[in-house]
């Protein structure tokens, strides 16, 4: 199997031209016949001139929509969607959305979307969407910071490997994702921070929502040392309005060497792997104390009950 490259696009792609769909299409490098960004999910801008109208269709059982710019409305068979730039909405199955970009959306000369499904997936599998396995949901940008805001100013924010809010729809509360395959988080990285390591299975597609021009970047490698640092790293620049992904598996840190905020909306598979009981994430921390002991951690889910009698 050919593995998930680490690739970043800038925002020069959903700046201008006509109203179309970019595709942030690895497909030679997955080695798949359709567009996809990773193995499951398929990330795209979305541009729409202002005062028009434009439509987006998608094999697919999940659509997340982030509105990087601009204000309008989309007709859905579960009713119109009013939004506006910094806003995230969900919504279940594969129908055909128009989009309208309003008049006031000139910036660029019109709106745009980050938006990304797991239409991949489906046709990997060869199926279509015959069920809703969620509602449709709205999260306001108000709503959204004033969540991580509220989760910053708390003493032990400091402490934390990340300060963010993941967003999840009634149906989904077991695996705490916004869709039963596609995990969501809304996410600032604080002036001055540098995160210690993680990994997890799922690939990321992470969108940078806004970041300094320079100093804001995600340091990632296949391997750590003995003291859990990256070892000979590469580095995705957090360019507004520019995504970038992050391999499966691949140990990555979140440095911002600035004096601003950087906000970050990251888009996994994790819903998926959560079911599957593989996610498998892993902390630097908790991974140095395991060597430590001199052991080595095979399951990559806590909690399994064993019913057999190993007398």
């Amino acid at each position: 199997m050919s593995p998930v490259p680490v690739q970043a696009w800038d925002a020069k792609a959903h700046e201008e031209g006509e109203s179309r769909v970019i595709h942030l299409d690895l497909s030679k490098d997955l080695e798949t016949p359709w567009p996809a960004t990773s193995p499951n999910q398929l990330a795209s801008f979305v541009r729409i001139k202002t005062g028009e109208a434009f439509a987006t269709e998608a094999q697919a059982t999940s659509q997340v929509f982030y509105v990087i710019r601009g204000n309008g409305y989309s007709d859905t068979s579960h009713g119109q969607v009013q939004w506006k730039q910094g806003d995230v909405w969900v919504f279940p199955g594969s129908e055909k959305i128009s989009h309208h970009a309003s008049k006031e959306s000139t910036e660029h000369g019109g709106a745009a979307f980050y938006w990304v499904t797991d239409e991949p997936l489906c046709k990997y599998l060869g199926v279509a969407s015959v069920e809703e396995k969620f509602e449709p949901a709205h999260f306001t940008k108000e709503s959204l910071v004033s969540a991580v805001k509220q989760l910053a100013d708390e003493p032990e924010s400091k402490e934390k490997n990340r300060i963010g809010v993941l967003l999840g729809t009634k149906q989904t509360q077991a695996t705490k994702t916004l869709t039963h395959v596609m995990w969501v988080l809304f996410n600032v990285l604080p002036a001055g921070t540098t995160q210690k390591p993680h990994r997890h299975s799922p690939t990321a597609l992470d969108f940078a929502i806004t970041a300094p021009s320079k100093g804001v970047y995600t340091a990632m490698a296949r391997s750590i040392d003995k003291d859990g640092n990256l070892i000979d790293p590469v580095k995705a620049p957090w360019k507004t309005g520019g995504a970038f992904t992050t391999p499966p598996g691949w140990w990555h840190s979140h440095v911002n060497e600035t004096d601003e905020d950087a906000w970050v909306l990251p888009v996994q598979d994790a819903g998926l792997f959560t079911y599957q009981r593989v996610l498998d994430i892993k902390f630097v921390p908790a991974v140095l104390n395991t060597i430590k002991k001199m052991e080595a951690q095979g399951a990559t889910f806590e909690g399994e009950k064993v019913y057999v009698d190993n007398k």
